[in-house]
């Protein structure tokens, strides 16, 4: 699934985002890009919610 992330700006958001992610349970990150990420998850509301909890607002790609 691919998620949208508002709030990325540089690399170091980049590699925030994807430690939060990886430290998600179930979560498997495929990729991390400014502005969104492609994952593997069975809870998608658990990435939403370790991303908010690092700073980041996300949602779901339509």
């Amino acid at each position: 699934m691919e998620l949208k992330i508002d709030g990325m700006h540089c690399g170091a958001c980049v590699r925030r985002v994807t430690q939060a992610l990886e430290k998600t349970p179930g979560v498997q990150v495929e990729s991390v890009v400014i502005g969104a990420a492609v994952i593997g998850a069975a809870d998608a509301e658990a990435a939403l919610a370790a991303l908010r909890k690092a700073g980041f607002a996300a949602r779901l790609a339509p």
